[in-house]
């Protein structure tokens, strides 16, 4: 399997807009997103579409899910998987790989320096790729600091569990200081291709997307519109 990093770029090279399927079971804002719908059945038919790699969010009191649900889903792909939840412990990071997962998100907003440099060395350590998360510049500072080569700016402010309505305008503001050499992800609040094509324009080099797939009346049918908007041609270097 390629690593999660990987994918991306390799998707990007293809044409594609690297867009990440984030399983999310439930929204603070928008409540339960799955009611009927298998996710692991979900995960198969999104692999099928294109997806280059998927994301699992695994906290349950506010988005419904579990590391239950990062194992059957990773076991159910051949797909590089990522653990998104507010994870604190190295006995975390070493879970998320016992459980498949191939790269684990780490919250500056949720973590002091000292805490997030041992959790990013655990993850290297473990054998994954941490996704470095910001929503500031000063943040963005952090992840530099750390040496990250996988970075994401969340559009929305996961302190108010992403109810503030951010979206695209967040990555255009902040995608100019992403660290030298990292890989940007630009993350929650993205609605459609038009916010995707946006995210990559303001230099992006893949989107994640949650809320807007699951609320379609055909997750895989939008699903392939959002990579559609990578545009055709040779993609650019990440």
């Amino acid at each position: 399997m390629k690593g999660f990093s990987q994918s991306l770029r390799d998707c990007r090279r293809a044409g594609l807009a690297p867009v990440i399927p984030d399983f999310k079971l439930a929204s603070p804002e928008h409540g339960p997103l799955f009611s009927g719908r298998d996710p692991v059945a979900a995960a198969r038919e999104l692999a099928a579409a294109g997806a280059p790699a998927l994301s699992v969010v695994t906290e349950g009191q506010n988005f419904g899910g579990s590391p239950a649900l990062l194992e059957q889903i990773a076991g159910a792909v051949d797909l590089p998987v990522l653990r998104k939840d507010f994870l604190t412990t190295p006995q975390e990071i070493r879970q998320t790989a016992r459980l498949g997962g191939a790269a684990v998100l780490l919250i500056c907003a949720c973590l002091e320096p000292g805490p997030l440099r041992a959790l990013y060395d655990a993850a290297l350590e473990a054998g994954l790729e941490p996704l470095v998360e910001a929503h500031s510049p000063q943040q963005l500072a952090l992840a530099a600091q750390l040496g990250a080569k996988l970075v994401g700016i969340n559009n929305r402010d996961i302190l108010t569990l992403e109810r503030d309505g951010g979206g695209v305008e967040t990555t255009q503001r902040l995608a100019a200081a992403k660290p030298a050499g990292a890989l940007l992800v630009s993350e929650s609040g993205l609605n459609g291709p038009g916010d995707v094509a946006a995210a990559l324009a303001a230099g992006a080099d893949a989107a994640l997307v949650g809320t807007a797939i699951w609320k379609a009346p055909h997750p895989a049918a939008f699903y392939r519109s959002l990579l559609a908007a990578g545009g055709c041609g040779d993609g650019h270097p990440v």
